[in-house]
């Protein structure tokens, strides 16, 4: 059975809705909190499955608000591709993948929006990569890609929104399993939050259900790329979870 190892920079910030699709295919994860007392960053013999570096809200890379861990977590993200593990960067991590692989980051303030992703080639993630589908993001700075980075899809400003390096690592400039909830933590969690947040709030909860829809082919096509697909349990179809006219919760099987 696969094991992730997932950094968290916030307490706020986890895999969210990623978190169900890896259940529901048997994949671990473990996640690693360096920024709790007595956290550590993980070995990095320990990461042959795959890493998982995660947003840090109001964290950077570019010099503002230097991620504390940063030099490390660079050092882990380069060892996992010269050894050809997968690598998936989301937000923060996103930028910690580039400044691995050769490529850097910029600076750009702290801000929350949920606008749109455009796919650029029909082959992208496999094929899986939905032509459209909500971008959301909470964080600053952003990543310069390095040269051997292939962008797969475009936010409304044609800046990548993800971004794929070799077979098995990619990067999100926006977190693809976002909750309301988790926002709503990371503006409680720092005095640091954008402008504008209560708003942007609204358009995450408007955006919600297609963002859940499109994180189910996102994931097919992430899972067969990193090689994380279990013999046993393979495929199976993953419970997306809808609120009803009544305001219940029900359970819609997607096939990926």
């Amino acid at each position: 059975m696969k094991t992730l190892h997932v950094i968290q920079h916030t307490s706020a910030e986890y895999l969210g809705l990623v978190e169900d699709h890896l259940e529901g295919r048997g994949i671990r994860f473990h996640y690693h909190r360096p920024f709790a007392t007595d956290g550590t960053l993980p070995m990095a013999a320990m990461l042959r499955d795959g890493l998982v570096l995660l947003g840090g809200g109001p964290w950077g890379s570019a010099g503002a608000r230097d991620l504390p861990t940063l030099e490390g977590e660079v050092a882990l993200a380069a060892a996992c591709l010269t050894r050809g593990w997968p690598v998936i960067g989301v937000g923060l991590g996103a930028q910690v993948l580039a400044i691995a692989a050769g490529g850097g980051s910029e600076d750009a303030p702290l801000e929350f929006v949920t606008t749109r992703a455009r796919r650029v080639g029909a082959e992208a993630l496999g094929g899986y990569l939905p032509a459209e589908y909500p971008l959301a993001r909470y964080g600053r700075d952003r990543p310069v890609l390095p040269s051997e980075a292939v962008v797969l899809s475009v936010d409304a400003a044609g800046r990548p929104a993800l971004w794929q390096l070799r077979e098995n690592a990619f990067g999100f400039a926006g977190h693809p399993g976002l909750k309301v909830a988790m926002v709503e933590d990371l503006m409680m969690e720092f005095e640091e939050s954008p402008a504008e947040a209560q708003a942007e709030l609204q358009g995450l909860r408007g955006a919600q259900g297609e963002l859940e829809d499109a994180l189910v082919p996102i994931m097919t096509g992430l899972v067969r790329a990193c090689g994380w697909m279990d013999p046993q349990t393979g495929l199976a179809a993953i419970p997306v979870r809808r609120q009803g006219q009544d305001g219940s919760a029900a359970d819609s099987p997607k096939d990926p």
